[in-house]
């Protein structure tokens, strides 16, 4: 088992509050699968002292996918998590990703399982995601692609700018539906729909420049 370092704070059940709320741990001892301690409810101000079970930390192999990169690393996670395709989440290494595919300890590729059940994960990169983009002209439609980050919101109505042109966006296709009225998160999106635009310029306005006063001087003839 991995060794953990104590947490400043804990989510478990609170029977005053009656659901689960983060708890300050005040003064605490590490067990192998517990915490000895004194614990503050953050929610209700409850303060007691009991020993309360934390999940294993175990380490699994990743397959890590860059384009057409891949690599093997490896990575911890909690005996307790529910792995499923499409989970976000970072490698020790802090680098964003997304799961793929689950391989289980007996052999089967699932969509879902315990963490404990997790023989290795194959993963990709998700931190700046390349969404397509088909717009239309009214004679041809093009496809193109913006680059954004998982978080990044994208709204029906509103216009993408590319080099030469504008778009505006009429309509987005999800994972789960379209959209033509509304917002979508980058990371759901599979497709964004958007008509030609013109691109237009602003327009600098500059102020008349100030006649520069030049003052009367008389030659001297001999400078002629």
């Amino acid at each position: 088992m991995l060794k953990r370092e104590m947490p400043e704070t804990l989510y478990y059940d609170c029977p005053e509050c009656g659901e689960e709320t983060e708890h300050q741990i005040l003064k605490g001892r590490m067990g192998k699968a517990s915490i000895e301690g004194t614990f503050k409810c953050l929610g209700c101000g409850r303060v007691t002292s009991e020993t309360i079970k934390i999940p294993e930390l175990i380490e699994v192999p990743v397959v890590f996918s860059d384009g057409d990169v891949s690599e093997t690393v490896r990575t911890t996670i909690e005996s307790n998590d529910i792995i499923q395709e499409e989970d976000e989440f970072f490698l020790d290494d802090g680098r964003r990703v997304q799961v793929t595919h689950i391989d289980t300890i007996n052999g089967k590729l699932v969509k879902k399982t315990l963490a404990t059940n997790v023989r290795k994960l194959w993963v990709k990169q998700f931190d700046v995601l390349s969404i397509k983009v088909s717009v239309n002209d009214d004679s041809r439609t093009y496809s193109l692609r913006v680059e954004a980050l998982p978080d990044d919101e994208f709204v029906v109505g509103t216009q993408l700018s590319f080099e030469d042109f504008d778009c505006l966006i009429h309509a987005i296709k999800t994972k789960h539906s379209l959209v033509k009225k509304g917002a979508a998160e980058a990371r759901d999106i599979t497709r964004i729909y958007g008509k030609y635009r013109k691109k237009r310029y602003d327009v600098l306005e500059f102020e008349d420049d100030e006649e520069e006063d030049f003052e009367d001087f008389d030659f001297d003839e001999d400078d002629e």
